[in-house]
């Protein structure tokens, strides 16, 4: 899937399923949402997670950092790449990430955004001649909507935010302060 497809899925539906086990895998088949951010597994078990997220023709992304058996290290990229069917990965791994898109595989990148420090490593990332992610993820998601719009300043990849959002309300005011989605766990999120 080319890059551009890939965000205009993501943001012609802006709730994300982010899936930690097989329960909530299959819940999320039942979700609108076009992709599925996989949270969980093993070396194993991830091409078959892959496989059923396909067969619902959904954009299936690993977070490389959460997958039992995998390291940092690119080898876990090759692996991602040659072995599942996976569109992309998601990590905090600013070399894996750029490994990633050499591959032609496309890439959320997350930052923890807990200090200035963080802000700063955003904007590290975004100087000229940087590899740049498909998506920023910011976590965790309730941040205030200063904080995104300063991190959409800083950067000119879409933001998505993650992590403890799960009422109407913090989805709207994600979105409302300029993320072009969220993914969320919470499985009542994934049906507002």
């Amino acid at each position: 899937m080319e890059h551009r497809e890939f965000i205009d899925r993501i943001c012609d539906d802006p709730i994300i399923t982010a899936v930690k086990n097989d329960a909530g895998l299959e819940k999320s088949f039942k979700a609108d949402s076009k992709a599925v951010f996989i949270l969980y597994g093993e070396v194993a078990t991830i091409p078959g997670i892959v496989r059923k997220i396909k067969a619902h023709d959904k954009i299936a992304m690993v977070h490389l950092d959460l997958i039992n058996g995998l390291s940092s290290k690119t080898a876990a990229v090759d692996f991602i790449r040659k072995y599942t069917e996976a569109d992309g990965i998601i990590t905090t791994k600013v070399p894996l990430m750029q490994y990633a898109r050499k591959l032609g595989l496309n890439t959320v990148l997350r930052y923890f955004v807990l200090d200035s420090i963080a802000l700063e490593n955003i904007r590290k990332q975004a100087q000229p001649g940087m590899v740049q992610p498909d998506i920023i993820e910011i976590l965790p998601g309730v941040i205030l909507p200063s904080v995104i719009k300063q991190i959409d300043e800083i950067s000119r990849v879409p933001i998505m935010a993650g992590g403890l959002i799960r009422t109407k309300g913090e989805v709207l005011s994600a979105l409302n302060g300029g993320a072009v989605a969220i993914s969320t766990t919470n499985e009542e999120a994934w049906f507002l």
